[in-house]
């Protein structure tokens, strides 16, 4: 069976940056709903229309293609009262746009004694990357993973 639209591709994969340093590896395959349903990259998802078990595919996302260009604007000096005691760097808080009412995760990059700096970019946005995979299972979708957007596992879920 070829990858199409409403067909439910399981693969493994490999992410790097343009240096070839693994960013995320896979260990076991992953599944997803390909045909515009949001489960990958539109950039790997083009890429593999039409591909079958066995084949492999290679692609460059530009940052465009993936995590965005990085945004300076999403940089912010908080007050460190806004923050638990033992804030550190690298923890991870949601927060909302005063102007946009956007919730995004914040990244903590830097604690001083009064501010804490933190950055609502992807860690990977601004970079490009190469998405290397081999498809392992191609089948069709069942009518509830095309009425609900997801492939639904083997333990299915309940919504």
């Amino acid at each position: 069976m070829q990858i199409g639209k409403d067909t439910v591709v399981e693969l493994t994969y490999e992410l790097t940056d343009t240096d070839g340093k693994v960013i995320e590896r896979t260990e076991g395959p992953i599944e997803y709903l390909h045909g515009g349903y949001d489960g990958i990259f539109p950039r790997v998802e083009q890429a593999l229309s039409g591909k079958s078990i066995g084949d492999n595919c290679r692609v460059r996302l530009e940052p465009e293609d993936a995590f965005g260009e990085y945004d300076a604007e999403l940089l912010h000096l908080e007050p460190r009262s806004k923050f638990p005691r033992d804030v550190a760097v690298g923890m991870r808080f949601e927060g909302r746009g005063v102007e946009s009412g956007t919730t995004l995760v914040y990244t903590v990059t830097d604690v001083a004694e009064e501010k804490v700096a933190v950055d609502g970019n992807h860690p990977l946005a601004g970079r490009a990357l190469d998405f290397t995979c081999t498809v392992t299972a191609v089948r069709a979708a069942t009518a509830e993973e095309i009425a609900h957007g997801h492939v639904h596992g083997a333990h299915d879920h309940h919504h």
